[in-house]
């Protein structure tokens, strides 16, 4: 069955937007199965939250300013600038194949099965990894507030045994409530996700004035390279320290992913995937300017201390652990949107047969209208890699990190056929909704957007892997670490390979060349 997303004649709106979005589905070759009850916040915030700039800036400010000191700052908006363009591309798609499954389901329309099997296949084991680095986060929160979340051992230091143990429990009970929100039903988890995100925007907000109110210094010490800048070959520090930028801007198609639960999806899934990833690179990018002029110091202890050192010296103690409480429901939301995206992904997926098992994974509870064993199988995934942590944390971080080059080489996915199908002529005609109405288009400028996207995205993938000691090994205990990047690539595509169902013919074939 070749697809045919595109309707080339305007229709008059006659019937419930659902019952459009429903025939929308049917023309794509599947029945409605997932409850659609997701309006326009919702979608946006289910990209907001995977991105979780309060968590992720909180996280990794330290790693940033380490190696490229105070102008690291501008490997925000050059990250941005990449990454919108990517979003540019996956806006426009995602008008014309509102599918659960977004990356699997666009990379495969652009590029046939192969391609597509192994975007999703690099999506969905990044996912389930970004998931468990999320989850563990709360170690680095929650005994800050109170030691009484540290229920083994006394100390909270991630990297101790005691710590990792907590760690691993702390972000075990976060795994297992966010699934049992996703089992309940989709309703549930967007009114969680929404009251989350609007915690999280009141939260970077109030960041945000309290580092400018605070202010050291003025806006011009974005230009000081700072220490690492007296070192030979600062270019080559400043494009390391771009990896924090790197790790933060992933995820915000993930409205695409619950394109079959959004209403108007052709509209507002579009939308949402380019507002999600601005509003995260603006709020975003304040915060770090905010901190570098608020900072007490920027020496060293800036370095190490991160955005917490900042915020407790600006806030002190209570009010910090008021932010505290703030970022925790961060990572609580941003876990629960990985989750959510990994589990139709994966589910989506499974619908076409394409993973071990997909019968289990590929049923949708009738009264709840969610796919129930990806949620589940997804959780004890998680678990299962935060297990690894209570070995040797200096393996969790590295997975952590370079799981990220998996969702760049699965955006890749998407972008390189797309590309090539643009050479082609796609799309083929502008394109309109169900309501008549024209859907996203880059028109004349969709090939120079797309060439740059693929450009950008080869770039970041080759800076992420790249074998450095100072990120992967920095204790230089275990050598082999600086190499995680191709090791954990070259596994993922041998696994890959190994779980490819060969001699399965898909049941919804689609070709490339026409869609």
């Amino acid at each position: 069955m070749t697809s045919t997303p595109e309707k080339t004649v305007a229709q008059p709106v006659t019937a419930p937007a659902g019952d459009f979005d429903a025939d929308d589905l049917s023309d794509l070759g599947y029945d409605q199965q997932l409850h659609r009850s997701l309006g326009k916040f919702a979608s946006f915030a289910a990209g907001f939250s995977f991105v979780s700039i309060l968590t992720t800036v909180f996280q990794f400010f330290g790693l940033g300013f380490g190696f490229g000191g105070p102008a690291f700052f501008w490997t925000w908006p050059i990250v941005y600038a990449g990454q919108f363009l990517v979003a540019l591309c996956f806006a426009e798609i995602a008008a014309r194949y509102p599918i659960s499954g977004a990356i699997y389901q666009w990379s495969r329309r652009m590029g046939g099965e192969v391609i597509g099997w192994f975007g999703g296949w690099f999506m969905m084991i990044a996912q389930v990894v970004t998931a468990a680095a999320a989850a563990i986060a709360l170690q680095v929160v929650l005994p800050s507030v109170w030691m009484g979340f540290q229920i083994v051992g006394d100390d909270p230091t991630l990297t101790s045994t005691s710590g990792a143990s907590n760690a691993v429990l702390l972000g075990s009970i976060l795994l297992v409530i966010v699934t049992a929100i996703n089992c309940v039903g989709v309703t549930w988890m967007s009114r969680v996700n929404s009251i989350g995100v609007v915690c999280e925007l009141v939260g970077v907000i109030a960041v945000i004035l309290a580092l400018f109110t605070h202010a050291q210094r003025g806006p011009g010490v974005v230009f000081d390279t700072g220490v690492p800048g007296q070192q030979p070959g600062y270019i080559w520090a400043f494009i390391v320290s771009g990896l924090m930028a790197a790790y933060v801007m992933v995820g915000f198609g993930s409205a695409g992913e619950l394109a079959e639960e959004t209403r108007d999806p052709r509209r507002v899934a579009p939308r949402t995937i380019r507002m999600a990833l601005t509003v995260s690179a603006i709020g975003g990018g304040l915060m770090l300017l905010g901190a570098l002029m608020a900072a007490p110091t920027l020496s060293e202890e800036l370095a190490i201390g991160g955005l917490p050192y900042v915020l407790d010296s600006v806030l002190g103690s209570f009010w910090g652990k008021v932010l505290l409480c703030d970022v925790a429901v961060a990572i609580f939301i941003c876990t629960l949107a990985i989750q959510t995206a990994c589990s139709r992904l994966m589910f989506s997926m499974a619908r076409d047969g394409r993973l071990p098992f997909s019968k289990q994974l590929a049923h949708v509870n009738s009264r709840t209208g969610t796919p129930i064993a990806p949620s589940i199988l997804i959780g004890v995934l998680c678990i299962g890699v935060l297990v690894v942590n209570v070995g040797n944390s200096a393996i969790f971080a590295t997975l952590a990190s370079v799981c990220i080059i998996l969702i760049y080489l699965a955006y890749l996915a998407v972008t390189g056929p797309m590309l090539y199908r643009r050479f082609q002529g796609w799309p083929h005609t502008g394109g309109v909704d169900a309501g008549g109405r024209k859907l996203f288009s880059l028109g004349r400028f969709g090939i120079v957007v797309n060439l740059l996207a693929v450009l950008y995205g080869a770039l970041m993938v080759v800076n992420l892997a790249w074998p450095r000691a100072e990120v992967f090994d920095p204790a230089g205990d275990m050598p082999i670490l600086r190499w995680a990047g191709p090791i954990v690539i070259a596994v993922t595509v041998l696994a890959g390979i190994a779980c490819f169902p060969r001699g399965k013919e898909h049941p919804k074939p689609v070709d490339p060349a026409k869609s």
